[in-house]
């Protein structure tokens, strides 16, 4: 990051670097998740939650990248092992070992649910200090809304069938 640019985030640089990996952890935690359920579901509405999970597979993965391009650019270093995933993570990792479809949309609503608050409490902090980031941390927080809700819709459409 330039001098400027830089100087406009402040001392507390390295604090928002800090939480920026953590939730750049939470993003590669998501995406496989949601990767690796949408191989395993099954039940009624397979098809269309393999989708929907897939689908939000690439968004946290896309998440993923911006918030290590961002890292970089204020002078970070993005996450480079996969063992400190969990231990940055904010969110942990919920292992879909039950197949079922309304067991892996719940633990990915839950997800959600955990990455709307980390986000919501990271905006917070950067209002009024950041402007870019605070706009990248928004973008991202649109996204889980958007992924919950819709993750709340399959599970009401699931038990819509199971009554």
């Amino acid at each position: 990051m330039g001098t400027k640019g830089r100087e406009i985030v402040g001392e507390g640089v390295d604090k928002i670097i800090e939480k920026l990996n953590k939730a750049l952890a939470d993003e590669w935690l998501a995406y496989y998740q949601y990767w690796v359920g949408a191989k395993v579901v099954k039940g009624p509405l397979r098809e269309p939650i393999s989708a929907e999970l897939s689908e939000h597979a690439g968004e946290e993965l896309a998440h993923a990248d911006k918030l290590a391009e961002r890292i970089i650019q204020l002078g970070g270093t993005p996450l480079i092992k996969p063992e400190d995933w969990l231990k940055m993570a904010n969110c942990g990792y919920a292992a879909p070992e039950n197949p079922c479809g309304a067991a892996i949309l719940e633990q990915n609503i839950k997800g959600e649910q955990c990455a709307i608050g980390v986000y919501d409490a990271l905006l917070r902090e950067l209002k009024g200090k950041d402007v870019v980031t605070y706009d990248l941390v928004l973008e991202i927080l649109e996204d889980e809304i958007e992924h919950e809700e819709d993750l709340e819709n399959l599970k009401e459409d699931l038990e819509g069938i199971k009554k």
